[in-house]
């Protein structure tokens, strides 16, 4: 009778650590890849390398482009700079992140926008080059479009 007890025992913790590691385990990423760089150029800015971070949340994304090589000639305030990124879809068309958010920029410091929100469908293939990154920054625009296609490849939506 005891062996049974140890065995059922063993079994119940067996199953409780298994459950543990499941519920424990980090969810999959919804979109892949979750970052990818691209060479842009822009107006008034000049140009450089730039990163993309993106996150999915159902049909809600939010992609955010950071660069230490496009950089700001002025000092920017905080949420000062209205952004929309504009994506080419691998199934034609294109899908439009927008938003206001940005860091305080110190004048010759790199650029950052984001996060910025758009709207994906379940197997949305979004790519950069052919779209662009247009930005209003004290009532000036600027528009920076990426040279080549993005590196590891195009954003891909769950």
């Amino acid at each position: 009778m005891r062996r049974k007890r140890i065995g059922i025992g063993a079994a119940v913790a067996a199953g409780t650590l298994a459950m543990t590691g499941f519920v424990l385990a980090p969810s999959a990423a919804a979109v892949v890849p979750q970052s990818a760089t691209i060479n842009a150029e822009c107006s008034l800015l000049g140009g450089g390398e730039a990163t993309l971070t993106a996150t999915q949340d159902g049909t809600s994304a939010t992609i955010t482009v950071s660069s230490t090589e496009i950089t700001s000639p002025i000092a920017l305030g905080e949420d000062s700079i209205q952004a929309s990124l504009t994506l080419v879809k691998a199934s034609g068309g294109t899908t439009t992140f927008t938003g206001t958010e940005n860091p305080a920029i110190a004048a010759g410091e790199g650029v950052t926008v984001g996060p910025l929100t758009g709207t994906v469908a379940a197997g949305d293939s979004l790519e950069t080059f052919g779209g662009s990154l247009d930005l209003t920054v004290i009532g000036i625009g600027i528009t920076c479009t990426a040279q080549a296609p993005q590196s590891p490849g195009p954003f891909v939506f769950e």
